[in-house]
């Protein structure tokens, strides 16, 4: 039988989810005294599922520049807390209220919003642990660990993924027009991506030229996996997706769709893709095969 590209990429993506895991299910020392039921919350909403895309592109952009996977997986996990942070605040009442998130009820609906604040927050402390950590077991140079904590405070706070987050409540008071939705999304959605692809060149030691290649690509493939959730918010499947379809448009929010059509979206979502892939071929990664096919199962997924 001959294996074809997707199944090539649909394997590493399984590969790489195992081996994130694992470092998810090690999470704190063992000798950390960590009261019970916030221990119990925090592991619930990582232990949830989803695609773990952001540490597999960490960890894709890394060995795309010829360094090991198992150098940038702490640092690819951390994002992950930060995303996973970012979920549990999303779904609160006071933002999203949502019941279910990945097939399971959310974790205020499970824990309480108090210790689901309080297990948010636990969350993206600890991601900054997970760095400094990394740093000081030597595998990444120092000033690249300071790096990352810097583009890491930066991508995911005010500036990014916080300030795309507050420019989407602030949208819903009033009518949002196509350059504020883009601008919601490079930020909500993009910046946390990008950010995890830098990671993973800082990891390789990228050099500058590298390193832009890799936010082109970042922005490109953010946004495209913004569009295609909101296409799949209309036309999607609620039994793969793990959660009701057509939430945005009972909230009476804008999106994608609703300013674009489903058809313009598609090939919006195929614009963009095609743009990330062309910044990586043109961007002096030696081994650019695993994120362009990445790419490309994105652009494909109903999920």
């Amino acid at each position: 039988m001959t294996t074809t590209n997707d199944q090539i990429v649909n394997n590493y993506i399984q590969l790489q989810t195992e081996r994130i895991e694992r470092q998810l299910h090690a999470l704190f020392p063992s000798d950390w005294n960590i009261p019970d039921r916030l221990l119990e919350a925090m592991n619930y909403s990582l232990s949830a599922g989803g695609k773990r895309m952001r540490p597999i592109l960490a960890i894709a952009a890394a060995e795309a520049l010829g360094a090991e996977g198992s150098t940038v997986l702490p640092i690819a996990c951390a994002i992950e807390l930060i995303h996973t942070y970012s979920l549990i605040h999303d779904d609160l009442p006071a933002m999203d209220d949502d019941d279910f998130r990945r097939g399971v009820p959310t974790n205020h609906r499970v824990f309480g919003e108090a210790m689901a604040i309080l297990a948010g927050d636990g969350l993206l402390t600890h991601a900054f642990y997970m760095i400094t950590e990394a740093g000081l077991a030597g595998g990444i140079p120092a000033e690249r660990s300071l790096q990352i904590v810097r583009e890491l405070s930066e991508y995911a706070g005010p500036r990014g993924m916080v300030g795309g987050q507050a420019a989407d409540i602030l949208g819903e008071q009033g009518l949002t027009e196509l350059a504020q939705l883009e601008y919601i999304h490079l930020h909500k959605t993009s910046d946390l991506i990008v950010c995890s692809l830098r990671a993973g060149g800082h990891a390789a030691l990228a050099n500058s030229n590298q390193l832009a290649a890799l936010t082109r690509y970042g922005t490109c493939i953010g946004l495209a996996f913004q569009i295609q959730d909101d296409v799949l918010d209309v036309i999607g499947d609620e039994r793969k997706l793990g959660k009701k379809t057509q939430a945005d448009a009972k909230e009476g929010k804008v999106t994608y769709p609703f300013l674009l059509g489903i058809e313009a979206c598609i090939a919006k979502v195929e614009e963009l893709t095609q743009a990330g892939k062309d910044a990586i071929s043109a961007g002096g990664i030696p081994n650019p095969d695993k994120l362009i096919a990445l790419a490309e199962v994105l652009m494909k997924r109903d999920h």
